[in-house]
């Protein structure tokens, strides 16, 4: 999605921010329940029904269902496929590497997180190292959401864990963004970037940080369905994600849970 140039940054007080760790508390619990109900067999339109009845059940709204005409509660992307997959008849086999994006709506404000779970109690090597590199991006791209840092210093965090990790491939075309009343708001927000640059962080600004790391070339292609992204090489990806609210006392997770 494209940002117009003289978008502000919406600043959130932190009793907003508040509202916002409820509605990324739907996401947070609904996303734990997906987590375990990743195993093969089951089809990625009754990952959607799982989901669907969560987020309705916790008094929410889904932040995806009719975004732009998407037909889903979550998405579902498997394998190459790296953001956008729309769940449906497709189904999870052993081994395959799941990655479920998942937005909820509470009075107004947006939650917005991912996972990558891996749909096997014996994962390929290869593979689990490939989410856990990801996840870790992450947790380093969400250390360096401090105010008076710069976007760069989020981005080249991120970067910096992937490219120590080995030969993987940092998705360019799909990256984070600000969070709040929508779910897509200004700033964009890289996961790659050089330090001290960019957009000065500040103090009520929330983001949604989402790297998607590639084994192999980071190219990417849009199917036919004008949804689902795949790596144009056939490789596996990985997405992780998190709403994260920048703080007088540091950065704060909003799409989280204990049992996470």
């Amino acid at each position: 999605m494209g940002f117009r140039k003289k978008e502000r940054v919406q600043i959130k007080t932190p009793q907003q921010i508040e509202l916002m760790r409820i509605a990324g508390k739907v996401v947070a619990d609904t996303l734990q329940t997906l987590s375990v109900s990743v195993t093969p067999g089951i089809t990625t339109r009754e990952l959607d029904a799982i989901a669907r009845e969560c987020i309705y059940g916790a008094g929410a709204t889904p932040s995806f269902l009719g975004y732009y005409g998407y037909p889903a509660v979550i998405c579902t992307s498997i394998n190459e496929e790296v953001v956008h997959g729309i769940p449906g008849d497709r189904v999870v086999n052993e081994g395959d590497l799941v990655s479920i994006d998942c937005g909820a709506i509470v009075d107004g404000w947006h939650g917005d997180a991912a996972i990558s779970v891996i749909a096997s109690t014996n994962p390929q090597p290869s593979i689990q190292k490939l989410s856990d590199v990801t996840q870790a991006s992450l947790a380093a791209g969400i250390e360096a959401a401090v105010a008076g840092n710069r976007m760069g210093d989020i981005g080249s965090a991120i970067e910096a864990v992937i490219r120590r990790a080995g030969n993987y491939g940092i998705v360019e075309d799909y990256v984070g963004h600000g969070i709040g009343t929508e779910m897509h708001m200004y700033p964009p927000v890289p996961n790659y970037g050089h330090a001290n640059q960019g957009l000065e962080l500040k103090v009520g600004m929330v983001l949604a940080l989402e790297p998607m790391v590639t084994i192999g070339s980071p190219e990417v292609l849009t199917l036919a369905d004008d949804w689902t992204v795949v790596t144009t090489d056939g490789n596996w990806a990985s997405h992780w994600e998190h709403t994260v609210a920048i703080t007088e006392s540091g950065p704060q997770i909003l799409t989280s849970n204990t049992e996470m």
